[in-house]
């Protein structure tokens, strides 16, 4: 089928369906990240006319209220017979490899936070105010990308733009929520001295894990391999060196980012300053005289990325240092999934 097919097929789809309501669906809506996606469509106040909460087996019959009114949880099957115009999922890899074509059949627009769908070369990445211009109104599948590399390439897509990246060497010290429920429970389990199921292969309270998802043949986590091999895709220059060591730490508020970047070009601090300054969506907490940084602590809760600590690396030309934080479960998450899809209605890229 040809794109002006597909296209011509997608906007009589669209005209003919704004005599109906708009249904939304949030997949995976009992965990951690599901239930973020509530607040934020709350919050935001995206329009729907219909919400289908949609989880496994086991929670399928049980009731969430959301907005004053109790919604009870479907399944897969029943969701997609009920055809939804956009559904968010945060159910996991192999549940979206496997629902996401099926909901896409429908005609339903699927935005996932998975890493399933984000290295597919006929599936757009997106952070909305980095590369939604990419999206297209046949994009059946969109992928939601890893929350650290969201973070980080929101500060250092402007500067890109300005200076051109040459190389990027990123730490990165990440929050349990990262993990979900289970993760915070072995926190909060060794925190007050129960012994309780484990989700690390270490403690993690009072510690640092170097060891974030599994260990490739390169030495490198997958976690670390993705923010290479997403910051390319983002981008769009895969001519950018991206080097990453990832690290969890007994934090509930956010992902915090120590980043190394190197320039192809001069760059002017306080002209930094001022670009990241008037980036949407980007907060600069710089002012170390008076103690003033980001930190996790402060970001929950908050949609914004926060950037601080900024200084010319010494040791080489064109290198800047700083110091990147963000809620992984708002920005990182559950806020860029539902900016994706204010995107697409605002665009008439959906309804």
């Amino acid at each position: 089928m040809s794109i002006a097919l597909v296209v011509y097929k997608y906007t009589i789809f669209a005209a003919l369906k704004k005599v109906m309501h708009m249904k939304l669906a949030v997949v995976g809506a009992t965990g951690l990240v599901g239930q973020e996606i509530l607040k934020v469509v709350d919050e935001r106040q995206f329009p729907f006319d219909e919400l289908l909460l949609v989880a496994s087996a086991r929670n399928v019959g049980k009731e969430i209220r959301f907005q004053g009114k109790a919604y009870t949880i479907i399944g897969m099957e029943e969701a997609v017979k009920r055809a939804p115009d956009i559904a968010i999922f945060s159910a996991g890899g192999s549940t979206s490899l496997e629902w996401a074509p099926r909901f896409a059949e429908m005609g339903t627009i699927v935005i996932d936070n998975s890493s399933a769908w984000r290295m597919d070369p006929d599936k757009k990445l997106v952070v909305p105010e980095v590369n939604g211009h990419v999206l297209r109104i046949d994009d059946r599948i969109i992928a939601n990308p890893n929350c650290s590399t969201i973070q980080m390439v929101m500060v250092l897509a402007p500067l890109h733009v300005k200076y051109k990246l040459k190389r990027i060497v990123v730490s990165t010290y990440q929050s349990v929520t990262g993990t979900g429920k289970d993760a915070v429970q072995q926190l909060m389990d060794e925190r007050n001295g129960v012994t309780g199921p484990k989700v690390y292969p270490h403690p993690i309270d009072f510690n640092a894990l170097p060891h974030i998802d599994v260990f490739q043949d390169n030495g490198y986590t997958k976690e670390e391999m993705k923010m290479v091999k997403e910051t390319h895709k983002i981008l769009g220059d895969s001519t950018i060196g991206v080097t990453a060591t990832t690290v969890r730490i007994p934090t509930m508020g956010g992902h915090s980012e120590s980043v190394n970047v190197e320039f192809h070009s001069e760059y002017d601090l306080q002209e930094v300053r001022s670009l990241l300054a008037d980036t949407p969506g980007v907060v600069v907490q710089d002012d170390v005289k008076n103690n003033v940084y980001p930190m996790p602590i402060y970001t929950q809760g908050k949609d914004e990325v926060f950037v601080g600590r900024l200084r010319r690396d010494e040791s080489q030309p064109r290198t800047l240092n700083m110091w990147i934080v963000a809620d992984n479960l708002r920005k990182g998450a559950a806020t860029n999934a539902v900016q994706i899809a204010q995107f697409l209605k605002e665009r008439s890229l959906v309804y």
